[in-house]
């Protein structure tokens, strides 16, 4: 008999094949300093999959640098990456909060929802598509389905998303009703709390939601370069979104699965 092939997925951990990694962590123990201290989240994409947002509104403190509208026809996508603005103002309201805590990050705006804040769950997967081929760092997802039909489909898309490096942050329904992606292992699920503080986030040992942030009774950016005061877990991921997005830009090489290991460190529940 001949010398039987090793199995499967292990060619990458064979003696001299395996690439050199280096660690992250600080020996003295993870601190919000060295997480994100003095970072502003320059250099980090950050996409944002909801009804558009609104680059003129003040609570942006600056472009959106990259717009992609999405729509069917005939069976077809079709993408326009040309300037739109926010159908509802929901996208408006997540890329403010965004922005106030990573100003200097590259936000795009990904628009699959209506004036309804509706949209189609084909839309929405092919929005997360767009992302991933267009390596985004970050994506915003407070929106998703409640439809199995769809469980496959944006399973493997965030699962594509992990091992491309891009960190999924998404909301949970605010209904007790399973949302994807959200109850997905591979994201960073993320439900609310009324602490009326944007650096205070929980971890929760108990998934599949495992962060809480301030998602009660927020100021946020809406239409018309309006500001309205409003509730939802929608509100809670930009929170998360952003302090991922400053930890990225400081600790570029940093996978997802760190990224969650970080914020659990740093998480206010934490002791």
């Amino acid at each position: 008999m001949g010398k039987p092939r090793p199995p499967a997925w292990s060619d990458c951990f064979v003696t001299g094949a395996l690439e050199p990694f280096s660690p992250v962590l600080p020996s003295e123990g993870v601190t919000r300093e060295w997480a994100w201290g003095g970072s502003t989240g320059k250099g980090v994409r950050v996409a944002v999959i909801d009804s558009g947002i609104d680059a003129e509104h003040p609570a942006l403190r600056g472009p959106v640098n990259g717009y992609v509208s999405i729509t069917e026809k005939e069976g077809k996508f079709i993408y326009d990456t040309s300037p739109h603005q926010d159908s509802y103002g929901h996208g408006t309201a997540c890329g403010g909060i965004i922005r106030c805590i990573a100003p200097e990050c590259e936000l795009y705006s990904i628009k699959v929802l209506g004036s309804s804040l509706a949209g189609r769950g084909k839309i929405f997967a092919a929005g997360l598509q767009w992302a991933i081929e267009n390596d985004m760092h970050v994506c915003n997802l407070s929106l998703g389905t409640t439809k199995k039909d769809f469980f496959g489909l944006l399973h493997e898309l965030a699962d594509r998303a992990y091992f491309r490096r891009m960190v999924l942050v998404a909301a949970a329904n605010n209904l007790p009703v399973p949302l994807f992606p959200a109850m997905y292992a591979s994201v960073i699920s993320v439900a609310s709390h009324n602490i009326q503080d944007v650096d205070y986030f929980y971890y929760n040992p108990h998934p599949p939601v495992e962060f809480g942030a301030w998602g009660i009774d927020v100021r946020v950016a809406w239409l018309e370069k309006k500001w309205i005061t409003s509730t939802g877990n929608s509100f809670a991921t930009p929170h998360i979104t952003g302090h991922v997005a400053c930890i990225l830009s400081k600790h570029p090489t940093m996978t997802p699965f760190q990224v969650k290991s970080i914020l659990c460190e740093l998480a206010n529940n934490v002791t």
